[in-house]
């Protein structure tokens, strides 16, 4: 099996590999009259800090970054990217008596390859191959239509989208037409969310039981079988940008299965959960608008086979499954150049519902988004989210200092508040104060 993966990677990446590395072959496959493009390389440096204030204090993020990219034309039609990040969290040392050896291990450092593609035109259909982005929905703060993305959950949704999104090895063809634009997409070997381990700020799982411990994630097998695959259409009517997909795939966030493991002690059996992803369907659609300057836009998902835990003793694994829905919809108002105004409501519809997974059939909630422009460098904004059902909420501050343009300085705040089975109020211990200084090149 690591055979197979490792040929199938090696045949993804092979292409831009050797053009990164090769003086000759653009020479070799320029077409007469082509003159090659020189590879451009690009990336940043960043240095971040982040120290939560929550009971108990402690630093929890101490972190270098390096990225670099680099991209070029191969010949007429044929391009190529190729990108990887390296990280050192030095939090994660300093923090030795706080954090599990576990997380310490999971975070003080990452080497990982980020896009990896090479791009193929043909008439009206491109083609890529490699490690890539998929990017079928975008809102403020959460995600919804983006369906194709696995993420890197270690901090929760706080990252900047581009860099908390974990590229797919996809093949992917488009077609364009007059007004619309089709799109296939088969993922060999899926990506999946990296959710940490038990004992980090941000992992996410809250236990339907008291006397419960966590074992090690179950990762997809890597067959053929598990390839996710989909397609999706979109078109311009009527000044409506809208679009539908279909998206069969092995579900990037897990599934928390519960097995009784001790029940010598019927008032205080012991049990255990073990995270596993399992084969999802959804079936989305988006939709946007330019109202003359603001921008209505909106995403709705239905997705089949997904399982929620529950209280309930003779459910099997400890789960109920249900389909449901999820539906956002949000306006983005622009004020005399300087203001940008963000409003969202949303929600998700359980069709069968269970009490005992402590969700109710409707969960709702919002978002608002502030945020004032000074000059051209110099910027101060707040997104609060927050639900109806629990109350919970998460409340985020920051200034950003572009001082030039390979200098960025940005800081500010991440607080959680409400009930801990609530999306945000679990994170109540992990409000933050958090700076970022860039170099980009």
């Amino acid at each position: 099996m690591l055979v197979s993966r490792t040929l199938l990677l090696a045949g993804f990446a092979l292409v831009p590999t050797l053009a990164f590395a090769s003086d000759d072959l653009d020479s070799l496959l320029a077409l007469p009259g082509d003159e090659p493009a020189a590879p451009r390389i690009g990336g940043f440096v960043e240095g971040a800090a982040a120290y939560t204030f929550a009971d108990p204090t402690h630093w929890s993020k101490l972190r270098v970054r390096g990225e670099v990219n680099a991209g070029g034309q191969l010949m007429s039609g044929v391009k190529w990217k190729l990108g990887a990040r390296a990280d050192v969290d030095a939090a994660y040392t300093l923090e030795d008596d706080f954090y599990p050896t576990a997380v310490q291990r999971n975070q003080r450092s990452d080497l990982t390859l980020r896009e990896a593609y090479v791009d193929v035109s043909a008439g009206e259909w491109d083609f890529r191959l490699g490690r890539q982005h998929v990017i079928w929905g975008e809102m403020v703060g959460l995600f919804f239509a983006d369906v194709v993305s696995a993420r890197d959950m270690r901090e929760f949704f706080l990252p900047e989208f581009d860099q908390l999104r974990i590229p797919q090895w996809a093949a992917r063809a488009e077609y364009f037409m007059d007004g619309m634009h089709a799109e296939l997409l088969w993922i060999p070997l899926p990506a999946i969310d990296n959710i940490g381990k038990p004992g980090s700020d941000f992992y996410g799982f809250v236990p339907t039981v008291s006397n419960f411990r966590i074992a090690g994630e179950e990762r997809p097998d890597e067959r053929l079988g598990n390839a996710n695959w989909g397609a999706r259409l979109s078109a311009l009517v009527s000044g409506w940008d809208m679009s539908a997909f279909f998206y069969r795939s092995v579900d990037v966030a897990p599934t928390y299965f519960l097995t009784a493991i001790d029940m010598s002690d019927p008032l205080d059996p012991e049990f255990e959960f073990t995270p596993r992803h399992e084969r999802i369907r959804q079936i989305g659609a988006t939709f946007s608008k330019d109202l003359g300057g603001a921008v209505f836009k909106g995403e709705l998902v239905h997705t089949h086979g997904r399982s929620l835990n529950t209280a309930d003793t003779a459910a099997a694994n400890g789960l109920h499954e249900t389909d449901m829905a999820d539906l956002v919809v949000g306006l983005d108002v622009p004020i005399r150049d300087v203001w940008r105004i963000n409003g969202q409501l949303f929600g998700r519809r359980y069709f069968s519902y269970d009490p005992l997974t402590g969700v109710d059939a409707n969960e709702t909630g919002y978002s608002m988004l502030v945020n004032r422009s000074f000059g051209d460098s110099l910027e101060a904004e707040v997104l609060y989210v927050a639900t109806f059902n629990r109350g919970d909420y998460m409340v985020r501050p920051k200034v950003v200092w572009q001082m030039d343009p390979v200098w960025r300085l940005q800081g500010g705040v991440d607080m959680f508040g409400g009930k801990r089975t609530g999306l945000f109020g679990r994170f109540d211990d992990s409000d933050r104060a958090y700076v970022e200084l860039r170099r980009s090149f």
